[in-house]
């Protein structure tokens, strides 16, 4: 079977799968048999892909070309696969934590629930080998519709208020910002398609380059920039599997993917590093580091706490992509993966505490973990990746974006507002998400009426709960495949330990 098909069955798997679960509603079993089998599917043809991946660009196929110029047209290429690996492993683990929590939970409308879930996997996959704007938008929507009865999942009306804010802010920034930026890029251009050195290079004066960037960066709201961040904490309404597909396996990272590919193929490196006012747009991730780690001080509900820490860590990313220099991007890049499956970690376990002790506040887990050991010994794991202590694989993408900040060729005020920025924002990253286990395991419930006979979530989720956090571990001391797909020298971007652009 040729790469191209494989690329095809992307698609095709989690799609398919969609129709045939839908169909399923009574017969709750086989209903998530199927959805194992196709996740795991899935899973098997990225991991060939990648596999069978040479380092080079494949030829791109095209789906359709509704108009000359504007085509649907897909490719494999390294940061395609490496998103493409993240969220068909992580669609695989969730699958597999979801039977439990679902169950538990007793949750409504699980069909609903498993056919929305793959049909958002089949729009990440399109995302990932996307050739041009035009492909990786038209997906990027598709994305956002398909998740917006995730979040509204429970039907309450806070649900539904939550589902509002969720798809008016996606959706009125990729249609108004996003939309309106590739307007223009094509206006100047003439093309959408992803090049190596960037489409823009020769086609636009430096004085307008940070306006228009700023278009993409707050147009694709997924990538979460304050102040286009509401949409997230208000999705935590949202069962715990949501969560994990929005945080971890798909949607911010959709965002922060898309913002990659645009930096590097829309406007790119050279381009960028020699803009004056583009230097200075850096301090929007910076201030969303510090600010959304400093609210996240103030929530006492878990699962909101995690959602704050999430915009923090998605402007690591962001940082790592506006930096424009070889480490920096590496770092950001990497760091794509290996928040990933921290985070994923810590709100399956922040699930697990609800189905099985009724807890959602953090001042209620005083003592918890005591009765749930294994649980909190991997909200521990993610905690710790999180910061970017080692052995844990956090440390990797921290180390670079802090070397990429040093090596930041801008002015010296903006050098060192990154290096301390992240440092900074590291120290309350301990703060904030630390003291969560220190409370589970040394606190003293003030509860005059403790909770008694609590253990641990059900198999499946502890399944689902060991996984990222054993890849948290692994992957410090095997980075790859990441390491090496976060390379991206040959394809147009930038190798850690080079200078600068590389235009082959």
């Amino acid at each position: 079977m040729t790469d191209q098909m494989l690329m095809l069955l992307t698609f095709l798997i989690p799609f398919f799968g969609a129709i045939i679960i839908s169909r399923l509603d009574n017969h709750p079993n086989v209903r998530e048999l199927v959805t194992i089998a196709t996740a795991t599917s899935l899973f098997v043809v990225v991991l060939n892909l990648y596999l069978n991946f040479e380092g080079s660009s494949i030829i791109p196929w095209t789906l359709a070309e509704p108009a000359e110029g504007l085509a649907v047209t897909f490719v494999i290429n390294k940061l395609g696969l490496m998103f493409a690996l993240i969220a068909s492993s992580l669609w695989l683990v969730t699958s597999i934590y979801a039977i439990g929590y679902m169950r538990s939970h007793e949750e409504q409308n699980q069909t609903r629930f498993y056919v929305m879930f793959a049909i958002a996997i089949a729009a990440v996959m399109a995302i990932a080998f996307s050739d041009n704007l035009f492909t990786l938008f038209i997906f990027y929507e598709v994305l956002t519709l398909s998740t917006y009865p995730l979040v509204t999942h429970k039907g309450d009306e806070k649900s539904k208020r939550s589902g509002r804010v969720y798809l008016g802010i996606l959706m009125g920034t990729s249609i108004g910002l996003f939309l309106f930026g590739i307007l223009i890029v094509w206006q100047l251009s003439g093309s959408l398609t992803f090049t190596e050195g960037g489409v823009l290079q020769g086609h636009i004066s430096s004085g307008w380059i940070a306006g228009l960037y700023l278009l993409f960066l707050f147009g694709i709201g997924k990538a979460a920039v304050m102040p286009i961040h509401r949409w997230l904490p208000a999705a935590m309404v949202a069962p715990t599997p949501v969560s994990a597909l929005l945080h971890a396996v798909a949607v911010v990272k959709a965002g922060v993917f898309a913002l990659l590919k645009v930096t590097l193929f829309i406007f790119g490196p050279e381009l960028l590093q020699g803009s004056f006012w583009y230097q200075w747009l850096i301090f929007l991730p910076l201030l969303t580091i510090l600010l959304a780690s400093l609210v996240a001080l103030t929530r006492d509900n878990l699962k909101e706490r995690l959602a704050y820490s999430t915009i923090s860590q998605l402007s690591y990313i962001v940082l790592g992509i506006m930096m424009v220099n070889s480490i920096g991007m590496f770092g950001g890049a990497l760091h794509i993966a290996m928040h990933a499956f921290a985070k994923i970690s810590l709100f399956f376990a922040a699930g697990a505490i609800l189905i099985t002790a009724h807890k959602t506040q953090i001042s209620q887990l005083a003592g918890l973990g005591r009765q749930m050991p294994f649980t909190f010994g991997v909200f521990t794991i993610g905690t710790l990746s999180i910061i970017g202590l080692p052995p844990l694989a956090g440390f990797w993408s921290k180390w670079y974006l802090i070397m990429g900040g040093i090596e930041f060729t801008g002015a010296e005020f903006i050098r060192w507002s990154i290096v301390s920025t992240l440092l900074i924002s590291s120290l309350l990253n301990i703060y904030y998400l630390g003291i969560i286990p220190l409370k589970g395991y040394f606190g003293t419930s003030q509860d005059t009426q403790p909770s008694v006979g609590i253990k641990e979530a059900p198999l499946p989720c502890l399944v689902g709960l060991a996984i990222p956090a054993a890849l948290c571990i692994y992957l410090f001391f095997h980075p790859e495949p990441f390491y090496s797909l976060a390379q991206i020298g040959s394809q147009g971007g930038l190798e850690p330990g080079s200078s600068g652009a590389q235009n082959e």
